[in-house]
């Protein structure tokens, strides 16, 4: 296990130290730091504009190739992804917002997880009931709603719930600093929102795949053995079952580092899927090409992690 964990680490080492430089170059090739400059009113004097690029190792006129080779060896050596146009270190906005994305995804995917694998559970034991019927069409309604259109629906429902009770429970902007309760105030809303564009996957997922194995030759053979039905499905058909959802869960680790755009943009929370959006609109190279990098490290653990849960759920699997 341990050998194959750091061939895999090699690999994805590789694959994000090539998919970062291919964002870098990207980044470079089509943000323009300078234009910042240039659209305010008065405008800075060049050799001013030059030496705020200079700083932040983002100046047009330096060779794409020059302006790399000395990131490359700021991050490889200090661990430092430079700074902003403005001059604005990278490594603290990053850290910081990736914190508030966390705090803010991490719940909401394990509120999605248990209700999407509840719900698909107890859908396919009763497959093509009231509650299979009914769960499916709230699925596949949360499942073709827009999330800023859901998120603007909860933040609406909020505001009348605010309003009914004459007081304020929930809050729509913001997570909240002033003690525990106040972060529940104002993490509750986005957290519904996550959860709900959530759920849909992962309920759909284990009904799909629960049905399939309900009637698999080993569900068949326990049964036959007098094995009550719940206990075969328990024991046998949802150890198999789980294995694509818990794939899709350790997939979800990119979006728990990363934030999620809109839900952010909405609810005004300074995290880090804000932050790239924020830096795109401000030529910010440094600071996409960080989150970029990022996200590549979270969906590598995503991968790896992924690999180790199929093979202790699946007995089949031997990792060599």
């Amino acid at each position: 296990m341990l050998s194959f964990i750091g061939r895999r680490l090699l690999n994805y080492l590789v694959m994000l130290f090539a998919a970062t430089t291919l964002a870098y170059f990207l980044a470079s090739s089509f943000l323009n730091p300078r234009s910042n400059y240039v659209q305010m009113r008065p405008q800075p004097p060049e050799a001013s504009i030059d030496a705020s690029l200079d700083f932040a190792n983002v100046n047009d006129k330096v060779p794409v190739v020059t302006r790399y080779g000395r990131w490359l060896e700021q991050v490889a050596l200090h661990w430092n992804w430079g700074f902003t146009p403005r001059g604005e270190p990278v490594n603290g906005a990053i850290a910081y917002r990736a914190v508030v994305s966390a705090k803010l995804v991490t719940l909401a995917t394990l509120l999605a997880v248990v209700l999407g694998v509840s719900i698909g559970v107890a859908a396919a034991i009763r497959q093509y009931g009231i509650f299979d019927r009914a769960s499916n069409a709230v699925g596949m309604f949360f499942l073709v709603c827009p999330t800023f259109v859901l998120a603007l629906l909860i933040v609406l429902g909020g505001i009348r719930f605010n309003e009914a009770v004459g007081a304020r429970w929930f809050y729509v902007t913001g997570l909240g600093d002033a003690g525990f309760l106040d972060y529940l105030q104002h993490v509750a809303l986005p957290t519904l929102t996550l959860t709900l564009v959530g759920y849909v996957g992962y309920q759909l997922t284990q009904r799909t795949y629960l049905l399939d194995t309900i009637n698999a030759d080993y569900v068949r053979t326990a049964r036959s053995k007098g094995v009550p039905k719940n206990v075969a499905i328990r024991r046998h058909a949802l150890r198999m079952s789980l294995i694509p959802t818990a794939i899709g869960v350790v997939w979800s680790l990119t979006a728990v580092i990363t934030g999620s755009v809109f839900v952010e943009t909405i609810f005004a929370i300074d995290g880090a899927g804000k932050y790239f959006i924020d830096a795109l609109t401000q030529n910010d190279i440094n600071g996409s090409v960080a989150i970029a990098a990022l996200g590549g490290c979270a969906t590598c653990a995503g991968l790896l992690l992924a690999d180790v849960v199929v093979a202790l759920l699946d007995p089949r699997i031997r990792i060599g």
